[in-house]
């Protein structure tokens, strides 16, 4: 059995007054390429934010989250072992940052760099490799806030392998994407997927699981609705409870794509 990077057990969590989760189970192994998916306010950013550990299961008896099997974890180790892409810290990043600001600052967990930060010529050449890696090579020298959404997005998935970690997590990956950004975001993804890395996708999306996918886990309301292989979790009935609509799946290519069960089109 694979070794499992994150583990919550009986967990509750809450944001605000609201339960998130609710003496949740879960495990997310090391070396499988994962997804999970559901609707709006299902729990994936709580997700996210627990995995990072930015909040907490609440202190219950018989509650317990691991990260790499440690219930204690030191936020700076953990934030070289998983890389983040996501559309939240795009937005944080101050437009008059280059590039290579960018990329280099994945090795300081930071907002763009400066201050104290040292970066070696091994670093230097690091992010070299990763804008080449995420065919950013051009965009090293531009300023953030002159680039694209689809463009601002390839900086922060080499930001995310520079440090060369062991999960690569991509929450919301291609949100505000065009058809373009998103299509080349995938071809990017398919590579990463052939590296040996694990990958964790976060999406609302059927149509972004690729087909490098091993496991899917549906969240709804706080709760695991299904946990399997894409075939066996990938259904018209189980996504149409999810969502709360009837779909219908249609599949190209290894991708899945669902659509109102009245407007689907014969395979």
């Amino acid at each position: 059995m694979a070794i499992p990077f994150f583990e919550l057990e009986n967990a509750t969590v809450y944001r605000g007054e609201r339960i998130v989760f609710d003496r949740i189970n879960l495990r997310l192994e090391a070396g499988t390429h994962t997804a999970v998916l559901g609707p709006n306010g299902s729990g994936k950013s709580t997700l996210v934010k627990l995995i990072f550990r930015d909040i907490y299961p609440a202190a219950l008896p018989g509650s317990v989250m691991r990260t790499f099997g440690n219930e204690l974890m030191n936020a700076w180790e953990l934030r070289k072992r998983i890389g983040l892409v996501s559309a939240d810290l795009q937005h944080r990043y101050m437009a008059s940052v280059t590039g290579r600001s960018v990329v280099l600052s994945g090795f300081y967990s930071s907002i763009a760099t400066g201050g104290t930060q040292e970066f070696s010529d091994e670093d230097q050449y690091a992010a070299d490799r990763a804008l080449e890696r995420s065919g950013a090579v051009s965009l090293a020298d531009r300023r953030f806030g002159t680039l694209s959404t689809g463009e601002q997005r390839r900086l922060l998935l080499a930001r995310s392998m520079v440090h060369n970690p062991e999960i690569l997590l991509l929450d919301e990956p291609t949100a505000g994407l065009d058809m373009n950004g998103r299509f080349a975001f995938f071809d990017l993804l398919d590579g990463f997927l052939d590296e040996g890395k694990s990958v964790l996708l976060i999406t609302h999306h059927i149509e972004e699981i690729p087909p490098g996918i091993q496991r899917v886990i549906l969240l709804k309301s706080g709760q695991v609705f299904a946990d399997g292989s894409p075939s066996e979790v990938l259904k018209p009935d189980d996504l149409g409870r999810l969502f709360g609509r009837n779909i219908e799946l249609i599949e190209r290519g290894g991708f899945r794509y669902a659509v109102p069960e009245s407007r689907s089109t014969p395979a």
